[in-house]
Order: C-alpha cells, then sequence, then structure tokens
C-alpha cells in the first residue's frame, strides 16, 4: 500500500499541500481539470521556486466568483456536482465536513449556520479539492502526519486579529501533537489543519515505508530561518503487516508505594496505553526504584503523560518514538468442553488463546486457568485435524 507523510516542520495549509503533492509527482493538468470542473470561475498556476535553496512548487488559485461567504450545504453541494472522483469527493466533502464542526463550536452555533469566511473563500475550496484529488491520482492508501508547527503571534482574520493558532486551527488539532517555532506569524492555517486532521490517521514519528517519491510545497514566505515549505513522503509499507509508529513514556520512580504504582498502571491501562510495565532498577544514592514504562498511541501520549504525573511522584518523563512490528493474525472462536475462547492465529501459524476469555471461564468453572488454556489449545488443534 503506498503512504504519504506529511512533514509539516513549517506548518500546513491548503495551498502548501497541493503544491507538495504536484512536487512528488501528482499530475498538475489532471488536477487542474478538476478544479475547473468545480465552476468556481477561478485560474490556476503551479510554479517551480525556491525557499531557502529548496527547490519547491507553488500552487495558486486566482480570481473566481468573489463570493466569500457561504454555508456548508452550498460547498458539500459544489462537491458533489463535480466530475472529480468518488474517493475524492467523499475526503473533501469529510474535510469540510469537520471544519464546519469546528467552526460552529468556536462560534457556538449549530452546524447549519456557520458562514465560511476564509474557509468559504473559492482558493480554500480548490485548495482542499485539489488535495484530495493529489492524493487520489497518487494512489495513495493512508496519510500519516508528523506534529504540526502551528507558529505564533497573531494572524487578522473576518474576526479581527486573533492569537495564533486561530481559534478554529486550535480546535483542529485538539488532541493532536503541536508546537510553535520559527518566526511570529501564523503557519498552519484552519485549510491546512482540516486537511490534516481529517486525513491522516497517525500524528508522530515518520512511519516505516520505502520512500518511493518526495515533494516540496511552498508557503507565501521565504524565511532566513528555515524553508517554509511543506514536505511530503510517498512510499509503500515495509512488509510488515502491522508496523507502526509508537510513543514510550518512561519515568524512574523511587518515593511511591507498590500500591500507588499498581494502581496507575491499571489507570493507565484503562486510559488506553498499549502496554505498561513496571521493573526494578538501582537508581542514584543507591536507592532502589521502580521503571514505570508506557507504550501509547501518538494522539494519546498528552493524556498518558498528565495521568502519570498525576497518580505518581515522578517530576519528570522521558517521550520518544518507537516502531512497533505485530505479527498479522486473525481471530476465531473455538468451543471448548466451558464454553467459548478466541484464539488468536498469526499468519505463521503460531497462536495463543485469548487470556481474558480464559480467565473468566476458569472463575465461572472454578478450574486452574493453566488447564482452561491448554483445554482451548487441544481443541484448536484437534479442529485442524477436521
Amino acid at each position: 500500500m503506498k503512504i504519504c507523510y506529511l512533514d509539516a516542520f513549517s506548518g500546513i495549509s491548503g495551498d502548501m499541500t497541493v503544491g507538495a503533492l504536484i512536487d512528488a509527482g501528482a499530475d498538475s493538468k489532471t488536477l487542474v481539470q478538476a478544479l475547473e470542473g468545480l465552476g468556481t470561475g477561478a485560474k490556476f498556476e503551479v510554479a517551480k521556486t525556491k525557499r531557502r535553496g529548496i527547490a519547491a512548487s507553488k500552487f495558486r488559485v486566482l480570481g473566481g466568483d468573489g463570493k466569500t461567504h457561504r454555508h456548508l450545504k452550498h460547498i458539500l453541494e459544489i462537491i458533489a456536482n463535480s466530475g472529480i472522483a468518488d474517493r475524492a469527493k467523499q475526503n473533501a466533502s469529510a474535510v469540510f465536513q469537520r471544519l464546519g464542526e469546528a467552526e460552529a463550536k468556536v462560534h457556538d452555533v449549530s452546524i447549519e449556520k456557520v458562514h465560511f469566511h476564509e474557509v468559504g473563500a473559492v482558493d480554500s475550496i480548490c485548495d482542499i479539492v485539489g488535495a484530495c484529488v493529489a492524493f487520489d491520482l497518487l494512489d495513495i492508501g493512508a496519510v500519516y502526519s508528523s506534529p504540526v508547527n502551528v507558529g505564533s503571534g497573531t494572524v487578522k482574520t473576518e474576526h479581527g486579529i486573533l492569537p495564533v493558532p486561530a481559534p478554529a486551527t486550535s480546535e483542529l488539532l485538539a488532541g493532536k501533537p503541536i508546537y510553535a517555532r520559527g518566526p511570529s506569524l501564523e503557519l498552519t492555517t484552519p485549510t491546512g489543519a482540516a486537511i490534516a486532521t481529517t486525513l491522516a490517521i497517525e500524528f508522530g514519528a515518520l512511519p516505516p515505508m520505502r520512500v518511493i517519491a518526495s515533494g516540496y510545497g511552498a508557503g507565501d514566505y521565504d524565511f532566513p530561518e528555515h524553508a517554509n515549505v511543506l514536505r511530503v513522503l510517498i512510499g509503500e509499507t515495509t512488509g510488515a503487516q502491522e508496523s507502526t509508529t509508537v510513543t514510550v513514556l518512561e519515568a524512574n520512580i523511587d518515593d511511591s508505594s507498590p500500591q500507588v504504582l499498581g494502581y496507575a498502571m491499571d489507570r493507565l491501562l484503562e486510559a488506553g496505553a498499549l502496554d505498561v510495565t513496571l521493573t526494578s532498577v538501582q537508581m542514584k544514592k543507591s536507592r532502589p526504584g521502580t521503571l514505570l514504562s508506557v507504550i501509547a498511541r501518538p494522539e494519546d501520549r498528552e493524556a498518558l503523560a498528565r495521568l502519570i504525573f498525576e497518580e505518581t511522584s515522578t517530576l519528570g518523563l522521558r517521550i520518544y518514538s518507537a516502531e512497533r512490528r505485530v505479527k498479522a493474525r486473525h481471530s476465531m472462536e473455538i468451543a471448548t468442553p466451558h464454553g467459548t475462547v478466541r484464539m488468536k492465529i498469526a499468519d505463521n501459524g503460531s497462536f495463543a488463546p485469548e487470556y481474558e476469555d480464559c480467565r473468566k471461564l476458569a472463575r465461572e468453572s472454578g478450574l486452574p486457568l493453566k488447564q482452561i488454556l491448554a483445554e482451548a489449545n487441544f481443541a484448536y488443534l484437534k479442529s485442524l485435524r477436521t
């Protein structure tokens, strides 16, 4: 499967996304023809440029019907009546739906009453549809994103001068990893945030891939500090059926009781941690301590970090990204004399009974857990011979 990684080290906007995808190989003529079919009257320009010496593509929307206020239903009608591919229609509609929900929450109105100001202008409609068409042209099966550089300072909007990130951008990026670095201005727009948060299935470090193309979409400004571009990396998955990026959170603790740490482990697992371990370690001043290690989805990082600080005595955490690989597997139900047990079966033939199923049957039957596990394994092997 082909995947795309959005490297938003200088933020992300709609035009930067389209430019980067064109730079990575999406056919610009086909894309422009699709956008002309929207009937907005806009013209389009794709030009090669440079940002701090990095060659990039700049995508521009020129002119249009000049109508700057639209409701969501009007935009969805434009998309539905266009001649673009069905997948691009679905993605573009989903992006605008998410954008509408964010605007509705920010302004405390129903989504039907939201007026799309900047995001309802012709250029933003074309940016969002253009990005979705480009993803389709490149046959991208999944999108990933880096943590997003939002910028800082203030931005001038239809609602006056607002802090960066703008309210809609902030709402769209809720729960996602963001930071501010570089010049004091807006680096991530609501349009760019909507594209990333709607289409990206994961935010974090670069996922395992075999890179086959890269592209750079130029922003409006050429900063002295860094290249103002959005980089996209296009690649193929590396063969591991489940190879993904996880976040690891660690803390060395020498002043919490076992009861507190055991409770913290339970809370972390309930909150979505993929795994939690407690390891005995020898710390400074020859004090025995515990290494708390948490494996988490990148999007759960901040919530779990807060939980660690709340439930333990640690004053600091180490947080880093790691690659997680899991064998491709499926499950099937196996009948045992004491009830049904799900079996996890890997593609290479290895198998294991689901612990929670066996635990439940052991408690209900009063039999030892090891007997239930053995009977489940025997029942599965027997099923292979029938």
